[in-house]
């Protein structure tokens, strides 16, 4: 059963490990969208000298580039040495997925979606066996949270996963709805209306509203 896991991990002893020793105020986060072979994160906190010399000097920093800023933060494209303890790669080859990554007083917060729970504790011990020891702080199934808590149905939760994890909402789209219908084994129809019925259960329970709100309004007669 798919579950996720918000798991922190400390910064020491992984690729970023240096960068938080020479510049204890930085803040990291993860670009949620993948544009290169490398990690895409955003850094905060020093100045942008402080960090680029910081990224300079870390052993385990192979190539980085910066690629956007906004604000007082960059986002840089970097790629550790190899043999560095990589919390995103170790997850991947896990055959997870990390939905989110951020980092601030040497320490990371992973939600990582993983297939089953056994896939959490082999991520843990990979972790643990290169001296580095994770708390999971939250664990839990999808299927017994957060469907319920955006008013949707278990089959619905899972199509939209499965849209998402297929590039169906990309643009332009990666997979088009007679594939991902094929995908999913269902008919083209019912796919469409699934996802109709999605749709509307996490527009209505985004915006908190009933049943009779969401009536058409009567024609005025004239």
């Amino acid at each position: 059963m798919t579950s996720i896991a918000d798991i922190e991990i400390p910064a020491d002893g992984t690729g970023t490990g240096e960068l938080f020793e020479a510049v204890p105020s930085l803040t990291c986060e993860m670009e949620r969208v993948i544009a290169s072979s490398g990690h895409g994160l955003w850094l905060s906190g020093p100045s942008q000298p402080e960090i680029e010399s910081a990224l300079d000097e870390a052993s385990a920093i192979g190539t980085y580039a910066q690629i956007s800023s906004d604000e007082d933060r960059w986002l840089y494209d970097i790629e550790f040495e190899p043999d560095t303890v990589d919390p995103f790669e170790f997850t991947l080859e896990e055959n997870g997925t990390v939905l989110s990554a951020s980092a601030s007083n040497g320490t990371w917060l992973l939600s990582v979606r993983v297939v089953d729970r056994e896939s959490v504790s082999s991520l843990y011990d990979r972790l643990d066996d290169n001296d580095v020891t994770p708390t999971i702080v939250r664990l839990f199934d999808l299927a017994e949270e957060n469907h319920s808590q955006c008013g949707l149905t278990a089959r619905q939760y899972e199509t939209l996963v499965a849209a998402i994890d297929h590039g169906y909402f990309e643009i332009p789209r990666e997979v088009s709805m007679q594939e991902l219908s094929e995908e999913l084994d269902i008919s083209h129809q019912a796919l469409s209306e699934r996802l109709r019925r999605a749709y509307r259960a996490l527009v209505t329970a985004e915006l908190n509203v009933t049943e009779e709100d969401t009536a058409a309004p009567p024609i005025p007669s004239n």
